[in-house]
């Protein structure tokens, strides 16, 4: 009963009062910082209980209640435990052996006796009316309902740790510990603009930008406290290109909030994946039934006790908006009641517009070209998933292979291959790289070993099959040629469908839709490793099952095999999907430049990855690698050579997105086509200009080449590169030089975030930056300022002349060069407007600095004073 008394007590406490109290309990108490953060009454509660034990709770509540001046809650809290431990006594001047004992259910009436010369004590209420009845009976019920809601949210929070414990690979039978693989990934905070212009393909730095915001780092658990601190919204919408680890980091949100690591001022939380959600599309549900969906136990709940968790502070996960098959529309009606009932996409933006459970979070995870469904107005947080760092590839092989020396080997591998040491920034590629080179290339020869991405998930299916016949067929056949020819029927099959569902633009698949391709459900869904059951629902009296492969990126693989198949065995048919009209006799040229050209139209970016592997599949070479499944090979040299041709043709153009720009250079490299990449290793060689102004498009390969390469420039001026267009397009050049030149590049204030975010990092190399003769006004330098006292800025030399500046610049530079982290040596302010107010500003941060240079000109009334090399040491 101690327990209740006191939550009773501190639910009395408003939440900075609350929050206040779990500071002294951590002085107090020496309770985890941890445990305590965002804590609501119940944790500390309990906390306290654990920790203390019932005695020494209560004293402890007592104290900080009289430090916080809150005595009135101390003494009521005392005039309940002194009523609760006092025993009850009854003595009596009548008859010996009288005894009461009467009692009645809630509005029933009973006849009682009369009490007379007795004196009772202790806890004894007396309910003299039915009204009081009715009191009594409303806190008894109140009480089960808390009990039971608790109860129920203790069941869920188990039972969710229970899902989210487990990381499955290939098969249901393959899993291992969540915690155990795990590998922190880089996510970054950023802004709406970044949504809408996204590069959907393959980007792993920060500074792989042409916008404002290169976005500051941010853990998955911080999310929802960092929104809570910046915004009034109750929304999360975190973007990230297919594979990037999205699904995985809300597993392990899950798993840390279910386990008590973090998010603990989250009462429940519910994930709702779309591509389940799928299901739903042509009915209308309420809140309620719509969760009864994915989690029957709710059906228990009576409605009092579900009126009661609407309160509560839940948190629904959507995972894959771009997954999604409903229609969002956020300017009509909304709901506003948890039992009125509409169709799923109205369900969801009145979530979202914060009109159904205002209370509740809400997070949307999603791919960059589907992620602008929402309007940025209604998000209050946007994150981006950009996959591992150079050091965080390192840690998931070796947290992947156990034997140390076959990790080594691995990532000496990979670092030896350019392209798959880029593609491993991405965490499935980490997981198909990791499969292929321990199963099968390890184990047969270092030798040879395929590079293309391509060719690895040739070797990926190679794999899975070879796992199949050991598995379930209980033989082992380590010839390719045989083992692919014994499982070419299903392959073609899964292949097929693969096609037919990417063409719907569809991941998620149903019964019929195995069958309708040959595929026998009872045997070669699971047993193929390439493709899994993810769901399993009972609707009436009929069962639903969906479907889905291991990865989108294996069922765009095998979309790229079906096409070789029908273009190999002349199945014009098939083909047609990539032509306007009608075409007979198509040549594998007619057949990629059209695939080219359809992979760029696709607003969603869902056939970027397919036509990188329908052009390394087209390879001779890969064909090989296919014999046994494919009956035949062609010398496909003289449409590879076109094709590369006809893509470099397309590079030039200048209104060509910069997705597109690099999906279609790793289309060359996909082809075994280095030259675009060579060409631009020579700019980055040569002091001389390269003879040519660069294209838009290849000053975002030049840009992504330089960033994805050990390289660091000792200078870099883009007017070598390119002309005064695209100059704003190399900004990013920055964190991969040590003296940057961007003098009258027409950079404006916006571009000095990015110069900012690129101060900051923590591999910061640039010691020497001119940005004179660009428009960044104060607002500019104020932004740059904030980067000069980052402890990870090596800069010595910055030139701001004739940069539009006034003194309100020279306020943010003056406390940037008292900054402790500030090594700024010379500082160029020249033809500045600063007045003398500015030049005041500045002398209060000469007195304590490191800077050996400052040249600026101020007007003294009638004469220009003009202060160079002015010494300060």
């Amino acid at each position: 009963m101690t327990s209740e008394q006191l939550l009773e007590t501190l639910d009395a406490l408003d939440r900075e009062k609350l929050k206040r109290f779990n500071w002294h309990l951590k002085q107090d108490a020496h309770a985890s910082a941890v445990d305590l953060e965002n804590a609501d009454t119940v944790v500390t509660v309990d906390l306290m209980m654990a920790c203390c034990g019932p005695e020494r709770a209560v004293k402890i509540t007592l104290n900080i209640l009289r430090k916080m001046k809150l005595n009135h809650l101390a003494e009521d809290l005392e005039n309940k435990l002194k009523v609760h431990n006092s025993p009850v006594q009854m003595r009596s001047s009548a008859q010996a052996g009288v005894s009461v004992d009467v009692s009645a259910e809630t509005g029933a009436s009973v006849n009682v006796p009369v009490l007379t010369g007795n004196t009772i004590t202790g806890p004894v209420t007396i309910y003299g009316s039915h009204a009081a009845g009715n009191e009594m009976a409303q806190k008894h019920t109140e009480k089960q309902e808390f009990l039971r809601l608790k109860k129920f949210l203790e069941t869920h929070k188990t039972n969710m740790k229970k899902k989210a414990e487990h990381i499955f690979e290939n098969i249901k039978e393959n899993k291992g510990r969540l915690n155990d693989v795990f590998t922190e990934l880089f996510i970054t905070e950023g802004d709406f603009e970044d949504v809408n212009q996204e590069h959907e393909i393959l980007k792993i730095d920060v500074a792989f930008k042409n916008k404002t915001t290169q976005g500051k780092p941010i853990k998955c658990n911080d999310m929802f406290s960092l929104l809570r601190e910046n915004s009034d919204k109750n929304i999360v919408l975190t973007k990230g290109i297919a594979g990037i680890g999205k699904t995985v980091s809300v597993q392990k949100f899950i798993l840390d909030w279910a386990e008590g690591k973090a998010n603990q001022n989250i009462d429940c939380v519910f994930l709702l994946p779309f591509r389940e959600i799928n299901m739903l599309k042509d009915r209308e549900v309420n809140l309620h039934e719509f969760l009864q969906v994915f989690y029957p136990e709710l059906k228990e709940l009576e409605k009092s006790i579900k009126l009661k968790l609407n309160s509560k502070c839940n948190l629904f996960i959507f995972d894959g908006l771009d997954e999604s098959r409903h229609f969002f529309n956020f300017k009509s009606g909304i709901l506003l009641s948890f039992e009125e009932k509409s169709s799923v996409g109205v369900l969801f933006t009145s979530l979202l517009k914060g009109k159904l459970l205002p209370s509740a979070l809400v997070w949307v995870t999603s791919r960059p070209a589907a992620a602008n469904q929402i309007p940025p107005q209604y998000v209050g947080l946007f994150t981006e998933v950009r996959g591992f760092t150079d050091e965080q590839k390192e840690e998931y092989f070796r947290k992947r292979i156990t034997d140390e020396t076959q990790a080594s080997r691995i990532i000496s591998h990979i670092k030896s291959s350019h392209c798959l040491y880029i593609m491993c920034h991405i965490p499935v590629f980490c997981w198909i790289t990791a499969t292929v080179l321990q199963n099968f290339l390890i184990k047969n020869s270092a030798e040879n070993i395929s590079t293309t991405l391509t060719e690895m998930y040739i070797h990926f299916l190679l794999v899975q099959m070879n796992m199949k016949n050991q598995k379930y067929d209980e033989q082992e056949e380590r010839q390719r040629t045989k083992l692919l020819h014994s499982n070419r029927e299903i392959i073609w099959r899964l292949a097929k469908l693969a096609f037919e569902q990417l063409k719907k633009e569809n991941i998620v698949f149903y019964e019929e839709d195995l069958e309708e391709c040959g595929i026998d459900v009872s045997k070669d869904t699971e047993f193929t490793g390439m493709i899994t059951e993810i769901l399993k629902m009972e609707d009436g009296l009929h069962e639903m099952k969906v479907f889905c492969f291991v990865h989108l990126s294996v069922q765009e693989f095998l979309a790229a095999v079906h096409v070789l198949l029908c273009y190999l065995n002349k199945n014009m048919q098939e083909l047609q999907f990539f032509f306007d009209k009608p075409k007979e006799n198509i040549t594998l040229q007619e057949l990629l430049q059209k695939a080219v050209d359809k992979a760029m139209q696709s607003e969603r970016g869902h056939l970027d990855l397919f036509l990188r592997f329908l052009m390394g599949i087209s390879l001779e070479s890969s064909q090989n690698l296919l014999q046994g499944l494919i009956t035949h090979t062609e010398d496909t040299t003289e449409g590879i050579t076109k094709t590369a041709e006809y893509i470099k043709r397309v590079q030039d153009g200048y209104f060509i997105s910069d997705e597109a720009s690099v999906n279609l250079f790793y289309c060359l490299l996909e082809i075994k086509d280095h030259s675009l990449y060579e060409e631009i290793q020579r700019y980055l060689g040569s002091d001389a200009h390269p003879g040519r102004e660069l294209s838009s498009s290849m000053c975002t390969i030049l840009i992504y080449i330089l960033l994805m390469s050990d390289k660091m420039l000792d200078e870099f001026n883009p007017k070598r590169f390119t002309s005064s267009s695209n100059y704003t397009r190399l900004v990013p050049a920055v964190r991969c030089c040590r003296k940057a030149l961007f003098n009258g590049c027409d950079l404006s204030d916006q571009h000095c975030e990015s110069l900012c975010s690129a101060l900051q990092s923590s591999n910061s190399y640039l010691r020497e930056l001119d940005l004179s003769n660009n428009h960044l006004k104060d607002s500019g330098v104020t932004l740059l300022s904030a980067g000069l006292k980052s402890s990870h800025c090596q800069l010595n030399i910055l030139r701001l002349c004739q940069c539009n500046l006034t003194a309100q610049s020279c306020e943010s530079l003056s406390l940037a060069l008292q900054s402790s982290n500030s090594v700024l040596r010379e500082l160029d302010l020249s033809n500045n407007d600063l007045q003398d107010s500015g030049v005041k500003l500045l002398s209060d941060g000469l007195k304590s600095c490191k800077l050996e240079i400052l040249r600026f000109e101020f007007q003294v009334l009638p004469f220009f004073c003009f202060i160079s090399c002015f010494p300060l040491s």
